[in-house]
């Protein structure tokens, strides 16, 4: 009978452990049962693509430069790949997503505390909330590689890095808050369903910062500053292309009806952009160009993220086509203000993310997104997505240039005058692109 007793203890703990083991079971089994796998298989494809579009960027831009930058503009975003996957793991996400307040997320994701493979990220889910952070994760990475198209060929690569964890933390983050985690924005209404506000406006805003910060290119305009391989553009914008089906029909955040009509307000729209920039080119240069075309293609692009997911496939030919035209008049135009925006990450990005954002208020109709625009007599949806515009350019712009006024004064921003003429491919990373 002693020895009884003295087994008890051991056999209540058994039997406790046995409670809290099936419990957690029952608990693992109930959050599994609610992810649905047609729409995890499609957020892990989405991400996916969304990751392809890191290095079309790669090559779009490296495409463009002149041959002597071309490895260092494709390691730009490439780098990209490392670094803001780690501070996304870190910090990103929590401040992104975190409850926090309107403003900010708060430090209950850091480090991926609390993101597991049950359904979570957001209300309603049906996907690991791992595959969410993840998908998310590709839009942090390549925000801060699109600004690089504003000051290519003459920054420091080592201060880059600093830059992109900087701006991704003190910009990217807040403004992901504000629109998808519960902020401000989010809050007031304005629509943005994949990232014109997010990722086009803020990389676009930030470039123009960049540029005037950095100043001109040596020899710039004088010297003629070409793209020196427009196969490698043309590659780029087609991976692009494919990529953004990911990342817009995938911020559907299921496979379903909403992630079709993204996908074909997404095929329309750039398709349209593309003759848009075609016959404002022909018209104003005479010719109609190979570089315009794939322009065209990504303003398109750009200007449809913001809307895909709330208008229908007519309305999404009127703001492909206008983006088109806008963005190719915003190129040309910066001749005449003289900032040099190298590759025109302002101009098709930031004019592009703008004009998405305006017409999303002009044309979203209930029917497809739930929300009505002004067309749909919805006048006070026009004026929202104003205000959010105006409040993302004025934070975006503002603590982008105070980012750089301060890596500045601590670690200079620009090459030298003698290795931006020698190309920094060979200056900062001691190899070419091309080799005889």
């Amino acid at each position: 009978m002693t020895n009884i007793y003295k087994k008890l203890p051991v056999v209540l703990s058994a039997v406790m452990f046995g409670l809290f083991f099936t419990s957690d079971i029952s608990f693992a089994e109930e959050a599994v049962s609610k992810i649905d796998t047609g729409d995890t298989a499609w957020m892990l494809i989405s991400t996916a693509l969304v990751m392809i579009m890191i290095p079309g960027l790669a090559f779009f831009y490296g495409g463009m430069s002149r041959s002597k930058n071309v490895l260092n503009s494709i390691m730009m975003s490439f780098i990209a790949l490392g670094v803001m996957s780690i501070q996304w793991v870190v910090i990103g996400y929590s401040l992104a997503f975190g409850t926090g307040n309107s403003f900010i997320g708060d430090f209950s994701f850091a480090f991926l505390n609390g993101v597991g493979l049950e359904a979570g990220g957001f209300d309603g889910s049906t996907i690991p909330h791992q595959a969410f952070m993840v998908f998310q994760m590709m839009f942090a990475i390549i925000t801060p590689a699109l600004i690089t198209g504003a000051f290519a060929e003459r920054f420091k690569f080592s201060t880059y890095i600093v830059f992109i964890l900087l701006w991704g933390t003190f910009v990217y983050d807040p403004l992901c808050h504000w629109v998808w985690g519960g902020g401000w924005i989010g809050q007031m209404g304005a629509l943005d369903f994949a990232g014109g506000l997010v990722v086009h406006m803020s990389s676009g805003i930030a470039g123009l910062a960049c540029a005037l910060v950095l100043g001109k290119r040596k020899g710039y305009p004088k010297e003629p500053m070409l793209p020196h391989n427009l196969p490698l553009v043309v590659l780029g914008a087609s991976l692009l292309w494919l990529g953004w089906f990911g990342f817009n029909a995938g911020s559907a955040l299921a496979s379903g009806a909403g992630a079709t009509g993204a996908f074909v307000t997404t095929q329309i729209a750039a398709g349209s952009a593309i003759i848009g920039w075609i016959l404002a080119e022909w018209i104003h240069g005479g010719k109609p160009t190979m570089l315009g075309a794939a322009s065209g293609a990504v303003a398109g692009l750009v200007a449809i993220t913001p809307a895909a997911g709330f208008v229908g496939p007519i309305a999404s030919i009127t703001i492909g086509g206008l983006a088109g035209v806008i963005c190719y008049i915003a190129v040309v135009a910066k001749g005449r203000f003289g900032y040099d925006d190298s590759l025109d990450a302002f101009g098709i990005h930031g004019i592009g993310g703008m004009w998405g954002a305006i017409a999303t208020g002009i044309f979203a109709v209930s029917a497809v997104g739930g929300a009505n625009g002004l067309l749909a007599g919805n006048a006070g949806q026009l004026v929202t997505q104003l205000i959010s515009i105006a409040g993302t350019a004025a934070y975006v712009f503002i603590v982008t240039f105070i980012i750089l006024k301060v890596l500045d004064a601590v670690m200079g921003l620009r090459v030298t005058e003698e290795e931006e003429m020698q190309g920094l491919d060979i200056a900062l990373h001691g190899e070419s692109g091309y080799t005889t």
